[in-house]
């Protein structure tokens, strides 16, 4: 979820007034529903995959939402979790999911671009975030200043597609007056090596989307 004032008022509005509707997609893990919305566990096998790997990291999770990727990361050993959102609706359902974590987890309502953060992390994670960002170079550029020396960014990226791109049109900016962007791998590429970044993997597993981990060496 977005997490700065650089989202447009629209999208603040939307997470602040949709928050339990956002929350209840991650609830049903029913096949059917892993079939429709795949994106939602690839991004959040991912997030646990980065965090085991390394072992007991620090972890800044940039839109934190509700706190679900929140679970899993602090599940799969992170010695330290601080999740960021604008929606205090949002923050409100992560703080009582993730209850049982604390003292290792932090919520922070408020404004990423603006915020005092304690850093650096080791791994920073910006999962559905992406997506409603009108200037993500100033979000990218942040990141990387959080971020450890071998650490590394983890986040989810829309692209068109002929088949979900009108769909996500309609669903999002037509109906729900809420603005969303899509990215290629050369702008991927192109944002995160300006921001710093040395190495840059980009995964496509459907064509409606990539995976991204971006090295701070």
């Amino acid at each position: 979820m977005p997490s700065s004032a650089a989202a447009p008022q629209r999208v603040r509005n939307r997470f602040r007034d949709k928050a339990r509707a956002f929350d209840d997609l991650y609830e049903d893990e029913r096949p059917l529903v892993r079939l429709l919305r795949p994106g939602l566990f690839r991004r959040r096998r991912l997030a646990a995959d980065t965090v085991r790997a390394y072992g007991a990291p620090r972890v800044l999770d940039v839109g934190c939402g509700s706190g679900r990727i929140g679970e899993f990361v602090l599940d799969a050993g992170a010695s330290r979790y601080v999740g960021i959102d604008f929606s205090e609706p949002m923050i409100e359902l992560a703080s009582a999911r993730l209850e049982d974590f604390r003292p290792r987890a932090e919520l922070v309502v408020g404004d990423f671009l603006d915020v005092p953060i304690d850093g650096p992390f080791d791994v920073v994670l910006a999962l559905g975030l992406f997506d409603y960002l009108p200037e993500p170079h100033r979000f990218s550029r942040r990141m990387f200043e959080l971020c450890a020396d071998g650490g590394c960014l983890v986040g989810s990226f829309p692209t068109w597609s002929l088949v979900k791109g009108p769909i996500r049109k309609l669903r999002y900016e037509w109906i729900g007056n809420c603005p969303i962007f899509n990215y290629s791998r050369r702008e991927l590429e192109l944002m995160f090596g300006a921001s710093g970044f040395e190495r840059v993997e980009i995964a496509s597993p459907s064509r409606s989307g990539f995976l991204v981990r971006a090295y701070r060496t």
